[in-house]
């Protein structure tokens, strides 16, 4: 087998809808009919060590990873139909998430990569928009951070 590189356009987000658990709605698409509105993400760690330091160490620090946090910015455009003025579906169903608090601020989040069998899920995240704005002769921007609660399970992709 020959690893290949795949393209970051390829990989596709999908957000639970609360109102009704199990449905997956993508978030901001693109398709050959029309643009979509992510245009880069990052995936990054967070890790919290203790110290395990002793005397026995010889002076040398040791440590112990004891909590692993994982994240997910999106970036892109802020996605709206011409005439109704209504969010892309699954842009909408973030905006709408981050208004809610307590442990309805939790709902499914999930990603697929190219070549991978399933979706990774994470079946608690909270999400944290960003700033929405832009210039003279910009687009609007849009952004979220999506932060997983406990662990990640898989799911197959259909």
């Amino acid at each position: 087998m020959t690893a290949q590189k795949f393209n970051a356009r390829d990989v596709q987000f999908q957000v639970e809808d609360f109102l009704n658990p199990g449905t997956w709605v993508s978030v901001a698409p693109g398709s050959a009919s029309s643009e979509g509105g992510i245009t880069t993400f990052s995936r990054s760690r967070e890790y919290e060590t203790t110290d395990t330091t002793t005397f026995g160490s010889a002076g040398q620090a040791e440590n112990q990873i004891m909590q692993l946090g994982k994240t997910i910015k999106l970036e892109g455009f802020l996605l709206k139909d011409p005439l109704t003025g209504a969010l892309d579906p699954g842009q909408a169903l973030i905006e709408a998430q981050t208004e809610r608090l307590g442990t309805d601020s939790q709902c499914g989040f999930r990603f697929w990569m190219p070549g991978d069998a399933n979706w990774e899920v994470w079946a608690k995240a909270t999400f944290q928009i960003g700033d929405t704005g832009g210039g003279n002769n910009d687009k609007v921007g849009w952004s979220v951070t999506v932060t997983r609660s406990g662990s990640s399970t898989t799911a197959v992709k259909v």
